[in-house]
Formats: structure tokens, sequence, C-alpha cells
């Protein structure tokens, strides 16, 4: 069985502005990461779900040349920008990836996608014990769980990062957590600040010339060989972002129905 994946974009980035067309080669970030989801053989489709922000025209712009579907909504209700794109297009197994990670590797893709199918689960992900590494996040979730997350969910960080209702609530959904092998879960390979498009930019630079499709193991190879390149981002406080929003996390109007 094969689900569908929609990647959240947006250029308005705090940290990082416009990372998701930032150029390595001649690619976007944003490219790259399409290219290796399309790879991925349980993904059914791709749909962007950006915001009706201006500047966000450039990545319609790119999807409408790469015949990519697009979905445009609120720029910091996310929640509500995934459902009303889940529903507009009608998907039933929804795959939720982010559009500043573009190392994903479509093996990891296709794990949790299985797994999902084969747990019954309501939500799988890798990330609710994390050991894979920040940027190979995977959630996959069916449009029952997205349904009852957009109309339950209140806390402004619940609204902005889609899942943390999900993941709160196991008296609800059934969870299911996809381990790796070996617990990988304290490496960045993420797109947020500077340093990690530095760290980013030499990987593809290093390893897309020989294999567009270039594997979790590739890159951990890669780090052997040159322990240096994990120094560029390492000072980087990965999922900053949501942990700043709970600092000062506060109930929202729930939607009305």
């Amino acid at each position: 069985m094969k689900a569908k994946v929609i990647i959240q974009a947006r250029l308005g980035s705090t940290r990082l502005p416009g990372k998701v067309l930032l150029k390595v080669m001649d690619k976007t970030i944003l490219e790259y990461l399409i290219e290796r989801i399309k790879k991925a053989k349980n993904v059914k489709d791709i749909i962007i779900a950006t915001t009706t922000k201006k500047q966000d025209l450039a990545i319609i712009n790119l999807a409408q040349k790469l015949k990519i579907n697009t979905y445009c909504g609120s720029e910091n209700d996310v929640l509500d920008r995934f459902y009303q794109t889940a529903k507009a297009f009608n998907v039933m197994h929804i795959v939720r990836i982010t559009a500043d990670c573009p190392l994903i590797d479509p093996e990891v893709v296709n794990k949790v996608i299985e797994e999902y199918f084969k747990s019954g689960a309501d939500y799988c992900s890798n990330v609710l014990e994390r050991t894979f590494p920040v940027g190979e996040d995977v959630e996959v979730f069916n449009f029952r769980t997205l349904r009852h997350t957009w109309e339950n969910a209140n806390f402004a960080s619940e609204r902005e990062h889609v899942t943390p209702y999900m993941m709160k609530h196991p008296e609800i959904f059934k969870l299911k957590n996809v381990r790796n092998n070996t617990d990988l879960g304290k490496k960045r390979w993420t797109l947020d600040r500077i340093e990690d498009f530095k760290f980013i930019k030499t990987v593809l630079e290093t390893l897309y010339p020989v294999n567009p499709y270039f594997s979790m193991q590739d890159i951990l190879r890669l780090l052997e060989r040159n322990p240096l390149l994990e120094i560029i981002n390492k000072n980087v406080t990965s999922g900053e972002g949501y942990l700043k929003l709970l600092q000062e996390d506060r109930i929202v109007k729930p939607r009305t129905l």
C-alpha cells in the first residue's frame, strides 16, 4: 500500500529566510528533497502545502515546473494548512515531511510507511523516540487522526507543528515508533541555520555527483572519512523553534467547525 506525501514549505523562516530555495550546484534544496522522495516506492504522490504569502509564489512556480500539486493556506496555523491540503486532495494516508530535510533517505521513508500499514497505527513515525538523525524525520498518519487533531488541538505549539497533539495522546491514537538499529539521534542533517546549509552543501556536492540517491549509510561513511564535517553545525540546537514556542505556549481560539 502507498501513501501521499505532504511537504510543508515556506520562505518566511526567521533563522534562515528563503532556505528551501537556496541552491546547491544547479538545484534548490526543495528540488533535492522532491527528487529523493520520488525514489521511495511506497509514495504515491507529492503535494506541497505552502502559504498565501506573496513571497511563496516562488515555491508555487517551482512546483508547477516540477508538475507537483500545491495548496496555499495559513502561514502559522500549519495544522490547518495540512488539514485543508489533505481534504482538498482527498488524502487518506498522509506522510508528513518538512522541506528542510533534503538528505532524507528514500528507504527510511519506505520503512516508516511500511510499518504504518503493517501496524495499523493511527500515527507512525521515527521521531517518537529519536534514533535517526535529525533530518531523516518521517511521520505517517491517517485522515481521521488528522481531522480529530485539527478539531481538538488548541495550543499554539500544537497548531504550528501539526503532530504534537497526536504524540501526546496515546489514549486516543494508536502510536507506533520506528527505531534505527544504531542510535544516531544526536546527528543533525536538517536545514535551519547557515551552518546547516554549509554542512548539507558539502554532503550534496560530495555524494550527489556519484549517486543522486545516496543513502543514510553513504552519509555515515562520508562522516567517518571526514569527521570534521560534523563540527560545522554541531552547536546548532535541534528543534529550537519548537522549544521557543513551548516556552511561550498559549491556548489559541479553537477552530470553528
